[in-house]
């Protein structure tokens, strides 16, 4: 198997987490702007834990600040995933780091946005689709205005709504004013959630706010209800395993619920969510899998085929992105 070459689907990415090192270095010099602490010896992105690496991240985001910033990254983050196979990629993308949750402003970082995915689809036969996410550790108030954000812009390129950030700040109830006004505009919800909260956290945000989709989910394997319960609700789980193991949020490759997951039925798909930071890629994702636990090319057809009827795009777009998968069939 050339796992390089495969065709993929991705549904869980955060386009600024993707952005290369050398990208984000040269907009700071670009800029004037002075973030080299937040880089290794080698070029890469430095951080100690999860909370550490949330504040590198933003770091790495105060060189993003016009909306031709943001089409120059959609590029260079499209060329890269498509070099991996990947044939549709939906983007966590959040109005807070493009125009502080403005609606004027973020139209006009949408449009940059667009425009890149255009050209990349054309040139690189990848399609990308956003998904509109409040900041979690910027607390319930600051998510009203991205969720004002998403139902205003909901559409081809905007196709659903999320939460990302830091998992443990607040209860996922105090979020749902922001997650009603997405769904009152008929829009798709996922939500992180499971990374660090565990299975009490997966269970309050299926309750409390409704979404189909958990980013990460993996908590979830410590409660065999709620497993049992994810798996008879169809709940998809957008797992991120190579970032799971750099984070800590599993002791290793090895250790990953991945599996036990997918054997109990539940949906399982497969990103690499900010893929820099964690020294990742899909093909270094699908490679670790095989490794780790012997998946071969009809797991990895299975987990393509699962991650497209869960995109959030709409049917016409699934079915040209299901004539790129084909050769994999």
């Amino acid at each position: 198997m050339n796992f390089q070459t495969m065709p993929k689907v991705e549904l869980h990415t955060h386009l600024e987490g993707c952005a290369p090192p050398a990208f984000i270095k040269g907009l700071a010099a670009e800029k004037n702007i002075d973030i080299s602490g937040i880089f290794s010896e080698d070029g890469g992105y430095a951080f100690r834990d999860f909370d550490h690496f949330l504040k590198v991240y933003e770091a790495a985001c105060t060189t993003l600040q016009t909306p031709e910033d943001f089409r120059r990254l959609t590029m260079a983050v499209l060329e890269e995933t498509a070099a991996h196979g990947v044939v549709y990629m939906e983007t966590f993308v959040s109005p807070d780091f493009c125009g502080g949750g403005d609606l004027a402003a973020w139209k006009d970082y949408l449009a940059a946005m667009e425009d890149a995915a255009r050209e990349a689809e054309d040139t690189l036969g990848i399609t990308l689709k956003g998904i509109v996410t409040g900041i979690r550790h910027f607390g319930p108030e600051a998510c009203k205005p991205a969720a004002l954000c998403a139902a205003e812009t909901f559409g081809d390129f905007i196709t659903g709504y999320g939460m990302a950030g830091g998992e443990m700040v607040g209860r996922p109830a105090d979020y749902a004013y922001s997650f009603d006004i997405a769904r009152e505009a008929g829009m798709p919800l996922t939500c992180h959630a499971g990374e660090w909260g565990g299975a009490a956290m997966v269970a309050e945000t299926l309750r409390d706010l409704r979404v189909a989709r958990i980013g990460h989910g993996i908590g979830a394997i410590q409660d065999p209800a709620l497993v049992a319960q994810i798996a008879e609700l169809d709940i998809v789980l957008e797992v991120c395993p190579g970032s799971n193991v750099v984070l800590k949020a599993v002791e290793g490759w090895a250790k990953h619920p991945i599996v036990k997951l997918r054997d109990a039925g539940v949906k399982v798909t497969v990103s690499t969510d900010d893929p820099p930071f964690f020294h990742t890629t899909m093909t270094a994702e699908y490679e670790m899998l095989h490794q780790t636990f012997g998946w071969d090319e009809d797991d990895f057809k299975a987990v393509n085929a699962t991650a497209l009827a869960a995109a959030f795009c709409d049917e016409e777009t699934k079915a040209r992105v299901a004539k790129r998968l084909e050769p994999a069939q």
